[in-house]
C-alpha cells in the first residue's frame, strides 16, 4: 500500500463508538439504497463494522441473495458475525477482513457494492471508489454515504462543541483522512471513472431527550476514552485537560431542554 493510501481510522472500535455504529439500520442509514434492492442480488457491505446494517441488507436481497460483508478489523468482524447469526441470517452473510483500497474479488462480482461511513477514514478515496467500481457488476450500483464534519450543527450555542468540532477534523485529517467527506462524493466518484452517478443528502437528526442524552453521552465518552483520545493526545492536537473540557462540553449540551443536533450526510449512486 502507499503512503497515500495508508490512514489511521480515527474512531477504532471503543464502547462508545461501536454504540453509535449499532444504532444505524438500512431505514435509518441507507434509505437512498433501498428502493434499488431486488430478491435475489449479491451485494458486498464494505467496512461493515458491527454488522447492523448488513443484516439489513440481507434480509432486503433475500430471498435467493447474499450479502459479503468485510472490515479491516477482524475482532469487529466477529461482532458482526454473531449479531447477523442472532438475527438468523448467518447463511445469508459471508465475512473476511479486506483493504478497499486492494479489493479481494474478481470483476464484475456484485451487483450491489456499498460503503457506509468508509471513506472519510480512507487514505485514498478515489482509489477505493476504483476499486468498488471494478468487482461491481456493469448495470450494477455503487453505494456510497459520508457525514460532513463541517456541517453538522447544533442548539444552542456552546462553545465547546465548536472546539470539538475543530479538533476533530484536526484530528482526522491528521490520520489521513477527510472528515467533510459528505460533500466530495461526487468529485471522487468523477475522478474514480463514474459518468452516471446521482446524488442526495439526508441527516440525522437528535432532538428529543433520550437522543441528545445518548448522542452526548457516546461523543463525551469518544472524546476522552477511544482511539481518538489518544491519537488527539499523542500526535499533539490537544492535551487531556482540554479533551476532558471537551467532554463536559458535551455534557452540558446534553441537558440543555431544547437540545438539537443535526449530522449531514452526503450520498452517491454510481454507476459502472
Amino acid at each position: 500500500m502507499s503512503a497515500k493510501e495508508t490512514a489511521v481510522y480515527t474512531h477504532g472500535h471503543h464502547e462508545s463508538v461501536l454504540r453509535s455504529h449499532r444504532w444505524r439500520t438500512a431505514a435509518n442509514s441507507a434509505a437512498y439504497l433501498i428502493g434499488e434492492l431486488r430478491p435475489g442480488m449479491s451485494v458486498l457491505d464494505v467496512g461493515c463494522g458491527p454488522g447492523t446494517i448488513t443484516a439489513d441488507l440481507a434480509e432486503l436481497v433475500a430471498p435467493g441473495g447474499r450479502v459479503t460483508a468485510v472490515d479491516a478489523a477482524q475482532d469487529v468482524l466477529e461482532q458482526a458475525a454473531q449479531y447477523v447469526e442472532e438475527r438468523g441470517l448467518a447463511g445469508a452473510v459471508a465475512f473476511a477482513t479486506a483493504d478497499v483500497h486492494a479489493l479481494d474479488f474478481p470483476d464484475d462480482s456484485f451487483d450491489v457494492v456499498h460503503a457506509h461511513q468508509v471513506l472519510q477514514h480512507v487514505g485514498d478515496p478515489v482509489q477505493a471508489l476504483r476499486e468498488m467500481r471494478r468487482v461491481c457488476r456493469p448495470g450494477g450500483i455503487v453505494a456510497a454515504r459520508d457525514a460532513d464534519y463541517a456541517a453538522m450543527t447544533w442548539y444552542p450555542a456552546e462553545p465547546g462543541l465548536d472546539d470539538w468540532q475543530g479538533l476533530y477534523r484536526r484530528v482526522a485529517r491528521a490520520n489521513g483522512g477527510e472528515p467533510d467527506a459528505g460533500r466530495r462524493l461526487l468529485s471522487w466518484a468523477k475522478a474514480a471513472g463514474f459518468t452516471e452517478v446521482s446524488c442526495s443528502a439526508t441527516a440525522w437528526c437528535y432532538a428529543t431527550p433520550e437522543e441528545t442524552a445518548w448522542w452526548s453521552s457516546l461523543w463525551a465518552d469518544r472524546t476522552t476514552a477511544s482511539a481518538y483520545a489518544s491519537l488527539a493526545t499523542g500526535g499533539g492536537h490537544a492535551s487531556a485537560a482540554e479533551l476532558s473540557a471537551v467532554a463536559g462540553a458535551w455534557h452540558r449540551w446534553g441537558t440543555a431542554p431544547d437540545a438539537w443536533f443535526s449530522v449531514l450526510n452526503g450520498e452517491i449512486l454510481a454507476r459502472p
